[in-house]
């Protein structure tokens, strides 16, 4: 398993990649440069970005147990940060509840909630590996590569040519599609569990959701905690791709009230 670490002072952020994120340490890299002061951790599970193709079960109690051992390993600073985007949210539920003293606060961008309709449900066929190992995702990059990039300008050209190379190396692969067939029982695990309530959470979510209730869903998440935020923002599911000084100066302003910041 990948780990990649960027800052030598501050307060810990380990980030998670959303589904299908071929190379989360770079999908991440905006958002890094803008946070000032903090160490910056981000953990790619297997499956993506340099991160072996091939895994045990996908389930959320798996997934977390590696988490756990790999910034073990890696001998991260604790209690640390923990920040998801998209379906790595049900993951830090799990995570924050089973090892609550090690984690100091989540948060959250446009994360996956208990409740919401499963995102994922029928992207674990095998045939969607056809599209890269046939070449065809190859040939769609170089000649759209904005189908494979990230939108803004924040990326630079190397940044932009890794992730179109990373796409098509991770598209599909063995650990994904088990990840996305194990979603359905992923959702269920994590069904009935609610963040401890001393836990700072800071969720994002865009302003007009993908889904029914998106809002309402994360708002009942918050409900219980001493210190919960919601910050809606405009534009798609991957606000870090254009909105990273925004999104940094919020974490820092409310990992700081939270006595979590540098």
């Amino acid at each position: 398993m990948n780990v990649y670490r960027h800052g030598d002072t501050g307060p810990t952020i380990v980030m998670l990649g959303g589904y299908g994120t071929a190379a989360p340490a770079i999908d991440y890299a905006p958002l890094i440069r803008e946070m000032d002061g903090f160490r910056t951790v981000v953990v790619e599970g297997f499956g993506y970005g340099y991160s072996d193709l091939e895994a045990p079960p996908r389930t959320v109690e798996n997934i977390s147990t590696e988490l756990h051992q790999a910034l073990k390993q890696a001998r991260v600073e604790k209690p640390y940060v923990l920040l998801g985007h998209s379906i790595a949210g049900i993951y830090e539920l799990d995570y924050a509840n089973r090892y609550r003293s090690e984690v100091a606060a989540v948060i959250g961008i446009d994360a996956s909630v208990p409740g919401q309709i499963n995102g994922l449900a029928g992207q674990g066929s095998p045939l969607n590996r056809l599209v890269s190992a046939t070449g065809l995702l190859r040939v769609v990059s170089a000649v759209a590569p904005s189908l494979v990039e990230p939108d803004g300008d924040s990326y630079t050209a190397q940044e932009r040519e890794q992730i179109r190379l990373m796409t098509n190396w991770n598209w599909a692969n063995p650990a994904l599609l088990d990840e996305a067939n194990h979603a359905e029982a992923n959702f269920e695990a994590v069904q009935d569990m609610s963040f401890p309530s001393d836990l700072p959470v800071l969720s994002f979510i865009k302003k007009e959701g993908s889904q029914a209730r998106w809002k309402e869903l994360h708002q009942a998440q918050l409900a219980n905690l001493k210190r919960g935020e919601l910050i809606e923002l405009d534009g798609g599911h991957y606000p870090h791709w254009t909105q990273s000084e925004a999104l940094a100066e919020h974490i820092s302003d409310f990992l700081a009230s939270a006595a979590v910041g540098p």
